[in-house]
């Protein structure tokens, strides 16, 4: 007997939204496969989630081994004061300095991207659930050295009850209308 999986039917709401980039650092991105088009889709999210007022935190993986966050991404960042927070454990969750700054947010949809899927973005998700928090998977803007890992994992979470999306799907999910002062700069970030 074969159960199915039947998602929730809800809007994600911005004012209920958070953001958490995942460990795309400087020695561990370029062994990401198709790293190239997670890199674009990442500074797309960025610029986005930044337009749409949605705070963003990022985590590192142990930095002094796998360097910072990629250049281009802090460069994008550094504009908001955005929090950096380094980690040695695989789950976000499990770090205290960014568990307590995620439960400060006071938002319980948690927009995942990042490194690697089925490691430390897949941990992070299934403990954002444990809490009672909504991971929202962001599945052209997640990477694994393997895709076959990748896509596991992407099931994994959406199994566990992570909502899975894209890019673009979500930026506009969250603008809602055209009449959006995001609306302009969303339309011109996928094009």
């Amino acid at each position: 007997m074969t159960t199915k999986f039947i998602p929730k039917p809800y809007r994600i709401e911005r004012n209920d939204c958070q953001a958490m980039l995942i460990d795309i650092q400087e020695k561990l991105a370029p062994h990401i496969a198709e790293h190239q088009k997670l890199l674009k889709k990442t500074a797309i999210l960025i610029q986005g989630l930044q337009a749409l007022n949605i705070p963003i935190m990022v985590n590192e993986q142990y930095p002094k081994g796998l360097g910072s966050t990629l250049p281009e991404l802090t460069q994008l960042l550094s504009e908001k004061n955005t929090p950096v927070f380094e980690k040695t454990t695989f789950s976000a969750c499990d770090t205290p300095t960014s568990w307590h700054h995620i439960a400060q947010q006071n938002r319980n949809n948690v927009i995942l991207f990042g490194t690697e899927t089925h490691v430390c973005v897949m941990q992070t998700a299934l403990d954002l659930l444990d809490n009672g928090m909504q991971p929202i998977i962001i599945t052209d803007a997640v990477g694994s050295r393997d895709l076959y890992d990748r896509k596991i994992a992407i099931r994994r979470m959406r199994r566990a009850g992570a909502v899975v999306t894209t890019t673009e799907a979500i930026l506009f999910e969250l603008c809602r209308s055209s009449e959006d002062p995001a609306f302009k700069t969303i339309s011109a970030l996928v094009k």
